[in-house]
């Protein structure tokens, strides 16, 4: 009897992990925990490859709930990242436990090829990716330097095979004045809820300026703590996003211009903090997109055109920062929710329901091929080579 290709039995791992993996799925998706507590979820992330052989490292760069499994020694490191940070409220309504069990179906699987393709297989545990920005600090710490390519998947409502973001960065302002009574000496008192008033008034005469793809949206987080007394401390958290870092800049220097202008006019002091690490643009692979395009049509999904691709509304996400570090995909993979998109609670139970449990295993699959299909193009298993090899300053 022909040996079966790679293909092949990777995709024979992940059907007979099926159980296992959709358990998984569920259970993160049971416990949700914030940006940087993921405790429960990372070690439900790494326990089953722990089982198969894989070499953990933990807390790597002193992020407590980051890890690195690695499974191999061949000279192509294939990351596979995986996200389960949840959101405040609403838990997996981006679905980070799909991305998590299907990052971890996608390591077995791949480890079962490694030797035969020259791979090492490294699922790297990612946290904080909603708030706080677990790649870019993972980054920082060296986890990715040894890496060739990067693969991990979306749920979302859609299939996209080229899914790409914006750039982002979020800020955190304070703004300092002077408590009073409000009824027997307000004008002894400096305003800081008035500060936060202009600075927003501001805000919303920018929109009418912003370039196309710029975009800012924020909150009150803190606005004064009783009626009867003027607030001496107020704060808003904004984000802004645009296409790319050189409009995204752009839109930070005027949105900066409006949280002085809450100060000038009120006579309080301000602070502009970064909240997190900013995120780059995602830039997909174009080689390893379509690749993952044609799995998403064999599994008889139906991506979005190419062309489409690049009008789609989209997020933001830290898997930018890895895409401009090095070759990586970050497609979408489509879940019925019932209409529900993600960051809504229809989507947190469609997370947990057939839809999503589909987009597990057949996520993994669809990650695991185009591995594979890296692994044996010669050409393009060079490029990926080739490029890491200038990042560390062999080539």
């Amino acid at each position: 009897m022909p040996t079966a290709t790679a293909s092949t039995r990777v995709e024979g791992v992940v059907a007979a992990r099926r159980g296992d993996l959709i358990e998984l799925s569920h259970a993160i998706h049971a416990e949700p925990e914030l940006a940087f507590d993921e405790h429960r979820s990372c070690a439900k992330t790494r326990a089953l490859v722990a089982e198969r052989g894989f070499e953990i490292t933990a807390a790597p760069g002193g992020l407590a709930t980051a890890f690195r499994a690695d499974y191999g020694s061949g000279p192509l490191v294939i990351g596979i990242c995986a996200e389960y940070d949840a959101l405040p409220g609403i838990g997996h309504a981006c679905g980070h436990n799909i991305i998590a069990a299907s990052a971890v179906g996608t390591a077995l699987a791949l480890a079962e090829v490694a030797d035969e393709l020259g791979l090492t297989v490294a699922l790297i545990g990612t946290p904080a990716e909603e708030s706080g920005g677990g790649k870019a600090l993972l980054i920082d710490a060296g986890v990715f330097d040894d890496v060739s390519a990067a693969v991990m998947l979306h749920p979302g409502p859609i299939d996209i095979a080229a899914a790409r973001s914006l750039a982002l960065t979020e800020v955190t302002v304070t703004y300092t004045g002077r408590e009073s009574h409000a009824a027997v000496a307000p004008y002894l008192g400096v305003n800081a809820a008035d500060a936060v008033t202009v600075a927003q008034v501001a805000i919303g005469l920018l929109r009418q300026q912003m370039a196309p793809g710029q975009l800012t949206h924020g909150i009150v987080t803190e606005g004064g703590s009783a009626t009867n007394i003027i607030p001496g401390r107020a704060r808003l958290q904004y984000t802004m996003r645009a296409t790319d870092r050189a409009s995204l800049e752009a839109l930070e220097t005027k949105m900066r211009g409006c949280f002085a202008a809450g100060a000038v006019a009120t006579g309080c002091d301000y602070d502009v903090r970064e909240a997190a690490p900013p995120y780059a643009e995602l830039t997909p692979d174009p080689w390893l997109s379509e690749v993952f395009r044609d799995e998403m049509v064999r599994m008889g999904r139906n991506p979005v055109p190419a062309e489409v691709e690049a009008a789609m509304p989209l997020g933001s996400t830290d898997m930018g920062n890895v895409t401009q570090l090095l070759p990586g995909i970050h497609p979408v993979v489509g879940v019925d929710a019932g209409g529900a998109v993600i960051h809504q609670p229809g989507f947190t139970v469609a997370a947990a329901g057939p839809g999503g449990d589909r987009a597990v295993v057949e996520g993994a699959t669809m990650l695991a091929r185009t591995v594979v299909r890296l692994a044996e193009t010669a050409a393009e298993r060079d490029r990926v080579q080739e490029l890491r090899d200038r990042r560390e300053g062999r080539a």
